[in-house]
């Protein structure tokens, strides 16, 4: 059986989130188990509790033996304010675990990936088994824990070390501790809720903090804001100006973000998608 613990680095999910996934999980995978750890009804002004409890409850849900994956409820803001503080706190079970999640989740991801612990994975979270596009996603996830590969990203392949984060996030974490070393890697960036002269900034943010990576992929750009102004170049067009002007490969597109379609992408090198 699989063993799920579920905590919220960042902001809270309510009881009925809680319950749709349980349903979900009950009625299609009664050979996975999940338990929600209290924190993550917890409200303390944006956030899923305080910093102390956010921090706790990871820590507890990656350290029990109890349990074989930490799923993040929901993204949000917040999971880097614990993420540097974790790292000491984490012991030999924490090791052994997959960790999944996305958005500003990628925080945590980024810091276990960088000090080599458990199986990091981009991907859907169980906030959205309330809403019937996003139960499939979940699905996703759930079959992947599972052993069955049909929900990876399509272009991982296996013979280059991949990973993926929202742009923003990505963006933030150059030149700070929670930084891995992504050279030879696949990087694959998605956005939300971001003009577009910002994606550009960002791209030019990243391009020049991940010199020696393998390539990058666009995910969705999605829920652009409109501006005053056009920008003049649409997403795709932005991120192959600054790949270009950083020396990254441009890859293509890829299927990650915020948005029913989203894959998961397991960090570091992974089996291929047997299907899509």
């Amino acid at each position: 059986m699989t063993r799920i613990a579920i905590c919220a680095p960042a902001t809270a999910i309510t009881r009925d989130h809680a319950a749709a996934f349980d349903d979900l999980l009950a009625e299609e995978f009664p050979g996975t188990s999940a338990w929600f750890h209290p924190q993550c009804f917890f409200e303390y002004g944006h956030f899923a509790g305080t910093d102390e409890q956010r921090l706790v409850a990871f820590v507890e849900c990656a350290n029990s033996p109890d349990y074989d994956v930490v799923w993040f409820a929901k993204g949000g803001y917040g999971s880097n304010r614990i993420a540097q503080a974790a790292v000491p706190l984490l012991g030999e079970a924490a090791r052994r675990k997959t960790y999944v999640g996305f958005s500003d989740c990628g925080y945590l991801l980024a810091m276990l990936y960088r000090h080599g612990i458990g199986q990091c994975a981009h991907g859907p979270m169980p906030v959205s088994a309330r809403s019937t596009r996003g139960r499939e996603g979940v699905r996703r996830v759930l079959r992947w824990l599972n052993g069955v590969n049909t929900g990876l990203e399509p272009s991982v392949d296996g013979t280059k070390p991949t990973v993926a984060f929202n742009l923003i996030t990505l963006a933030m974490i150059t030149g700070t501790p929670l930084m891995p070393d992504l050279s030879g890697h696949v990087v694959m960036v998605e956005e939300v809720s971001e003009h577009l002269y910002a994606v550009d900034r960002l791209m030019f943010n990243v391009t020049n903090n991940i010199a020696g990576a393998a390539g990058l992929r666009l995910g969705e750009i999605s829920a652009v804001p409109e501006n005053d102004r056009e920008f003049g170049q649409d997403p795709e067009e932005i991120v192959r100006y600054w790949c270009d002007r950083g020396g990254i490969p441009y890859l293509g597109r890829a299927q990650i973000g915020h948005y029913p379609g989203n894959r998961i992408v397991p960090f570091g090198l992974a089996s291929p998608a047997t299907a899509t």
